[in-house]
């Protein structure tokens, strides 16, 4: 083959490279399915009650997750509020979650409280209240991420040691075990005091939060 033909052929093959790549990010597509796959399966609205039914020791408490500041190339956030159905109206657990790809094999969920939660109760139902907000205002809590990895058919994952600190019911860190699959996510959250003995949260094992 001559050469100007040669070159001829390389520019062909570039050019047709070149308006693939142009093509599949016009059209959305993924460089990280399960970063995706994850996101999807994290929003939603979820309910403990069939495993409390099943284990009194377990109370009946809903979840809902929603997808927050969808406009933003870093990952995705979500809020996250829990409650006593009865009681939604003054829920016990307010935060945004911070999903991103901190590594090959590897994703964190960073944790961060919200200034004057108590002006976002109810947020999941319109999250357009948290354009009055931007991630610099949150806080993060530090030493709580969570780290998932993919299984194929879930994410599991947790905090690392003693990093997470807590003041609540005399405890001095909490620890967090997760597992989220495409129609249930199971949670287990436990306070240690500094002799590392629990002194709140479930003992046999997290809640499964089914979702509605």
């Amino acid at each position: 083959m001559k050469p100007t033909l040669i070159g001829a052929v390389l520019l062909l093959v570039v050019a047709c490279l070149s308006t693939t790549n142009v093509s599949a990010r016009e059209y959305g597509a993924s460089s990280d399915p399960d970063l995706d796959t994850l996101v999807a399966w994290m929003e939603g609205d979820f309910s403990s009650e069939l495993h409390s039914q099943k284990d009194t020791a377990y109370a009946h408490i809903v979840m809902h997750v929603r997808r927050i500041w969808q406009d933003s190339d870093e990952g995705a956030w979500f809020y996250v509020e829990q409650g006593l159905p009865y009681s939604e109206s003054k829920p016990y657990r307010q935060r945004v979650y911070h999903i991103q790809r901190v590594e090959e094999g590897m994703i964190e969920s960073a944790v961060y409280a919200i200034p004057q939660d108590s002006l976002f109760i109810g947020a999941w139902k319109d999250v357009s209240v948290f354009e009055t907000l931007e991630p610099s205002d949150l806080m993060q809590k530090i030493g709580c991420e969570v780290y998932l990895q993919a299984t194929g058919v879930s994410y599991i994952g947790g905090t690392h040691g003693t990093a997470c600190r807590s003041s609540m019911s005399g405890a001095t860190y909490t620890t967090s075990q997760v597992k989220i699959y495409a129609d249930k996510i199971i949670s287990w959250d436990q306070g240690f005091d500094n002799t590392d003995r629990q002194v709140w949260g479930a003992e046999r094992g997290g809640y499964w939060f089914f979702r509605q």
